[in-house]
């Protein structure tokens, strides 16, 4: 996963910074805790009751309802156990913040560990940050391809 490095906010000059600047800081900690696998960070990020969409998918089992930060944080660990870490990758290509909201769109891919098959395709998250924490996770992606790549059976041509 790229991320962004931070740029500089209004903080950095000794004013308050904007809920703009608060609101990429917070997604780009977030992000830094995905990529380095910081479940007690993540955690911390996420508020104590999460609006947590994701289509849910009962083939896949890491795609699953979630509301408590401690629930959300466990998503990437069990993301781990069932996909091989050494094959996943998701990069960043568009990063919008607006205030409170943030999305990011791009691309992400993997391998379910019990199948070995992979899955891949375009994705977009959309994060609403509210006194420092994520308070809104909702994540758009191929779960078509997820669920193809989870499942037993030959893919159909």
């Amino acid at each position: 996963m790229s991320v962004t490095p931070p740029t500089p906010t209004a903080s950095s000059t000794g004013a308050a910074p904007s809920p703009a600047d608060a609101t990429r800081a917070v997604v780009q900690d977030f992000l830094a805790a995905r990529l380095t696998g910081d479940t007690a960070r993540l955690t911390a990020l996420f508020a104590d009751e999460v609006d947590w969409l994701l289509a849910e998918n009962p083939s896949v089992p890491w795609i699953r309802p979630r509301s408590t930060a401690a629930e959300c944080a466990a998503q990437f660990t069990e993301l781990m156990e069932h996909t091989v870490p050494e094959d996943a990758r998701a990069s960043v290509d568009t990063f919008l913040v607006d205030g409170v909201d943030a999305v990011l769109m791009g691309h992400l891919s993997g391998t379910v560990r019990a199948t070995g098959r992979s899955f891949e395709g375009p994705f977009a998250l959309r994060l609403t940050v509210e006194n420092g924490r994520i308070a809104r996770h909702h994540l758009y992606e191929n779960s078509l391809s997820i669920a193809e790549a989870v499942s037993d059976r030959t893919r159909r041509p």
